[in-house]
């Protein structure tokens, strides 16, 4: 079940991340050429979210039947993780719960917002964030 549902959270991240970092362009673009925010706009950032949250779902069930998560940490305590482990361990799921929140946020404040610029602005930001959190803590070595 752990080899399955590794792949799975290895295979998914393509798709989230993809659909995230268009996300993040469409309101880029959708900033700076200030064009109406349509429901294109809005299924593209939902899409996005969806995927993160998907993500995020098999991630903590990953976490919880991995030897890389708890039980690692149980096993040599914080001080005795390396630095790949202590990557799998903690860096990943903390700073991706954080970059995760910080969408979930974007997405609630653009529901609040009339201007479409005003909208394109909150997914640029709270998406880019994200996105850019997501990058900074994905274990490279091991996911290629």
């Amino acid at each position: 079940m752990y080899n399955f549902i590794q792949k799975f959270h290895s295979g998914w991240a393509y798709l989230a991340l993809l659909v995230l970092v268009i996300a993040v362009v469409n309101s880029f673009i959708g900033m700076s050429s200030k064009k109406d925010f349509t429901s294109k706009d809005r299924k593209i950032a939902l899409f996005a979210l969806i995927a993160i949250h998907t993500q995020l779902l098999v991630g903590f069930i990953l976490y919880f039947v991995s030897p890389n998560g708890l039980d690692m940490i149980k096993a040599v305590g914080m001080g005795g993780l390396t630095t790949e482990s202590r990557l799998l361990a903690l860096e990943h799921p903390l700073i991706n719960i954080i970059a995760i929140f910080l969408i979930t946020i974007g997405w609630s404040k653009h529901k609040k917002l009339i201007a479409s610029e005003s909208k394109f602005k909150t997914f640029s930001i709270f998406y880019g964030l994200g996105l850019v959190l997501i990058l900074s803590r994905i274990p490279w070595k091991i996911w290629f």
